[in-house]
């Protein structure tokens, strides 16, 4: 059965070094959840504390609503029915990939785990490649492998640490895909643990922005790049400026490029200066606006360009634009805003 997950105030330090600060968040079963953030900011010690590789010193992880760990209590890693996947896959070099996939089954009878191994095999499709060995797979056989291993003996929960971080761009993109799509039909709840927002977007149903231990926010994707609730994971999700603006008692601002009315994650007084988060689709190209901008950079990205454009006071916005519109650089350009989710900080 796919398990809950529940972490709550959990807490846990090397030594005087406290790395997971007082975390909480909940995961559904069959859901698949995501902890994203930068390096050092304590994501792959939470997955270990879920393993049961690692003892915590506060707080409580609860699996199904069974406690797992709490300080005194740690269930070993092998009586919590997880299972993981690691960033070097670990298969063994000596086994061809059916002995793999069924090397967590030694206590199921043999015909019955030779139907599970070939059962997984099918699921992430590599029926084809039973007797070949490790070495002859390229690396993202090698990841449905170790897929497929973690999977046969029908784990709870399935833990992959940045499981796509030896992978080239496209072919990491792809097989997040087909990663979400075997977990789905198996099922299973998942954790992720990636410093790759597209990663998690493509794989993950509920995300937690990770920064210094803690997570600063637990949302789907959609929420965290258009309705940021700080300004940590308005910086960290995405592209983004930030455009000066003044608040007023209405709720609404004004700024170079028009009034708005805003969300406001955090309070902010009438009459201060606040920072508005424009992501590069809140800056459309039009001809006809009288706010104008200088072209001074851009990207080619074949349906579109991502221009850097710099306005009057100097302040630099990137914008989407279809590639038809190819601008020189220096050239001046029409802009005006078209914001679903107008949002803002107090100004740094």
């Amino acid at each position: 059965m796919p398990a809950s997950v529940s972490v709550r105030a959990l807490d846990h330090a090397y030594g005087d070094h406290r790395v997971v600060r007082g975390m909480s968040f909940h995961l559904e079963p069959g859901r698949i959840g995501c902890l994203l953030g930068p390096s050092g900011c304590g994501k792959t010690t939470v997955l270990r504390c879920l393993a049961g590789f690692e003892p915590i010193q506060g707080g409580e992880i609860g699996l199904s609503h069974r406690v797992v760990s709490r300080p005194g209590l740690q269930v070993p890693p092998e009586h919590r029915g997880v299972g993981m996947v690691f960033q070097d896959y670990a298969l063994f070099p000596h086994l061809d990939v059916a002995r793999n996939v069924a090397f967590g089954l030694t206590r199921m009878p043999t015909a019955d785990a030779a139907r599970r191994t070939a059962a997984m095999l099918e699921l992430v499709g590599l029926a084809g490649v039973a007797a070949v060995y490790p070495h002859e797979l390229s690396g993202g056989q090698q990841q449905r492998v170790a897929l497929a291993r973690a999977l046969a003996p029908a784990p709870d929960l399935l833990l992959l640490d940045e499981p796509f971080s030896n992978l080239d761009v496209d072919l990491r993109e792809r097989l997040s895909l087909e990663v979400r799509d075997i977990l789905k039909t198996a099922g299973t709840t998942a954790i992720l643990v990636t410093h790759d927002q597209y990663e998690a977007f493509t794989l993950a149903d509920e995300i937690g922005i990770m920064k210094d231990g803690t997570i600063e926010q637990w949302d789907s994707a959609y929420n965290l790049y258009h309705r940021p609730r700080t300004r940590f994971v308005a910086d960290f999700v995405g592209q983004g400026v930030f455009l000066r603006g003044v608040a007023a008692a209405d709720g609404h601002m004004q700024t170079e490029l028009g009034q708005l009315e805003g969300e406001w994650p955090v309070p902010v007084a009438p009459g201060s200066a606040v920072d508005l988060l424009l992501r590069p689709d809140d800056i459309i190209h039009d001809d006809a606006s009288p706010w104008l901008a200088d072209v001074v950079a851009k990207a080619f990205r074949g349906a579109d360009f991502l221009y850097t454009l710099r306005l009057a006071s100097g302040t630099r916005l990137l914008s989407l634009v279809p590639s038809h519109h190819n601008h020189a650089i220096g050239e001046k350009i029409g802009i005006r805003l078209a914001i679903d989710h107008v949002v803002a900080f107090p100004a740094q």
